[in-house]
């Protein structure tokens, strides 16, 4: 059976909550769509958390990578189009403020997702749930984790497919927040399953 790395992210910044988080820990050890699903949550620290990644990618040998990430603020489901080697951005749960950072000093500008990110937009709006692709994963660890493993993939291992996706906020973290739109967690975990499906 295929192996599927699906990973989500500890809260941070003024997100006591992280529904990503949730997601992994309930969808590990599931068969979706063919796929085992490993999952992993990773630390906000801009130092380890590519360097978790890559380790789980080397100890499991995944088939594919698929990262989580909340949006908070985001309405849609958006899985992201490409990653690119800056981290800039807010502090990190270390404390740590990147400014102009490169991720990788020996990679490329930019990586494209190599998941089948139109083909799960369009699967989640015919189940009911609104999606779009996104164009920006921004410079935060979102985009860092996802052009890392995008990187190892390019050059590493390369029929491994690799990507990331950002969903929005659960209604437990938008009581807390106060002013963010959210979804319920089930929505928030069928539409990842959903995404996963797609991998097929």
């Amino acid at each position: 059976m295929k192996k599927l790395l699906l990973t989500g992210f500890v809260p941070f910044l003024s997100f006591t909550v992280n529904p990503t988080m949730r997601i992994v820990e309930e969808l590990n050890g599931l068969e979706i769509g063919g796929y085992q699903v490993i999952g992993q949550v990773l630390p906000v620290d801009f130092a380890s958390s590519g360097a978790e990644l890559l380790a789980y990618i080397e100890e499991i040998e995944p088939d594919a990578v698929i990262s989580l990430g909340l949006a908070g603020g985001r309405y849609k489901i958006t899985p992201e189009r490409i990653a690119i080697n800056v981290k800039d951005g807010a502090a990190d749960n270390e404390g740590h403020i990147p400014i102009d950072e490169t991720i990788n000093l020996e990679g490329e500008p930019g990586y494209f997702s190599t998941l089948p990110i139109r083909q799960m937009v369009n699967k989640l709006i015919e189940e009911g749930f609104p999606a779009e692709i996104s164009n920006t994963a921004g410079t935060y660890l979102c985009n860092n984790v996802m052009y890392e493993a995008l990187h190892y993939a390019k050059t590493t291992k390369l029929n491994m497919r690799a990507g990331f996706i950002h969903i929005p906020a659960s209604h437990e973290l938008a009581i807390q927040h106060g002013k963010i739109p959210s979804w319920s967690h089930a929505d928030l975990k069928r539409s990842v399953e959903i995404c996963i499906g797609e991998l097929v």
